[in-house]
């Protein structure tokens, strides 16, 4: 296959808003030993490229500049050592940085086949929040069939994930979000109740909806007062999991009520780890999700899919109101 030298890339020119995001031309990068080298079709659009952005998340060592956490493509080239997938295989992938490009490479083990039955738009939408809800709802959270977890900003591309793999996996959700349009929206994703918390107390909905007990698991992304509120809502020996915190990365909490409930307070981020720790969760997810997704039991929401020049839109729309994920494309044939 032949493998052009340059590639156009999408750069940080400063630390700033969507407008401080341009197109530029780059070196297609070459895959090491273990690594891929994939044509991009499309790449997912995430909140840490926005913290990328502003200038709040580092880049973690040995990572690309170019933001861009997950892709979808074509394998085109691979390094000494790849060898489960060939030249012209479907594939999704995670990576540390570099996903905003024409090429981007990717550690073998951090890629997974196409599933079954997805475009290569909506495959992008795939790994981060895959890799994020199983990491964190499945694992940290432990959630079990009949369970109940309770989803703060349920209309995310997280929210939105974690909903139907609840469900594929038999838990009963909740979900919280900022208005009834965004609540009714959770509701058709699968949502059992959704809370619209300007107007309700989610506390008070989650006692109501559990007869009383809490919640199992709570996957949070807001932090902030929500943290003691969090430990409120939540059941006897019940799960909080942090993975973001919009809100505020700092709380007061009652110790007390983590010890009479026997909670467990945890929290995780994904980008900086090892490419050890994500092979194992795409082998997880491998064994698990792919064959959910191809049973029709999860499918990535996308809110739009934007062309590859209009990355400032792109990241305008992410900084607005959208249920599910946003997608760049990439290769105009995708």
């Amino acid at each position: 296959m032949n493998i052009p030298q340059t590639m156009e890339a999408v750069a940080i020119t400063e630390p700033g808003g969507p407008e401080v995001l341009a197109l530029e031309e780059r070196a297609v990068p070459q895959p090491g030993e273990g690594e891929l080298l994939v044509k991009v079709a499309a790449a997912g659009i995430n909140r840490p490229d926005v913290l990328q952005r502003l200038g709040r998340y580092p880049v973690p060592k040995g990572a690309s500049d170019i933001p861009g956490l997950e892709i979808s493509g074509h394998v085109v080239a691979a390094g000494e050592g790849a060898e489960r997938f060939g030249v012209g295989d479907a594939v999704v992938a995670l990576l540390p940085g570099g996903g905003y490009a024409e090429y981007a490479t990717v550690a073998e083990t951090n890629a997974l086949p196409l599933p079954q039955g997805l475009s290569l738009i909506e495959g992008a939408a795939l790994p981060e929040t895959t890799f994020t809800v199983w990491h964190n709802v499945f694992e940290r959270g432990s959630l079990r069939p009949g369970e109940t977890l309770l989803v703060h900003g349920g209309t995310s591309g997280i929210g939105t994930t974690a909903i139907q793999l609840a469900k594929a996996f038999n838990a009963h959700v909740l979900v919280t979000a900022g208005s009834d349009e965004r609540c009714e929206a959770a509701r058709r994703i699968g949502a059992d109740r959704a809370i619209n918390y300007h107007s309700e107390d989610f506390v008070e909905v989650v006692r109501e909806f559990t007869g009383g007990e809490g919640a199992d698991v709570i996957l949070d992304m807001v932090g902030g007062s929500y943290t003691q509120r969090n430990l409120q809502a939540a059941a006897v020996d019940g799960r909080v999991v942090q993975i973001a915190f919009l809100k505020g990365q700092r709380a007061e909490v009652d110790l007390a009520l983590i010890m009479q409930k026997r909670l467990i307070l945890t929290g995780s981020t994904l980008r900086p780890q090892s490419v050890e720790a994500k092979a194992e969760l795409a082998r997880m997810l491998e064994e698990t999700v792919w064959p959910a997704i191809a049973a029709g039991r999860y499918t990535p929401v996308i809110h739009a899919v934007v062309p590859f020049a209009d990355v400032v839109e792109a990241h305008q729309m992410i900084d607005a109101e959208h249920v599910g994920k946003i997608v760049l494309k990439v290769d105009p044939r995708a």
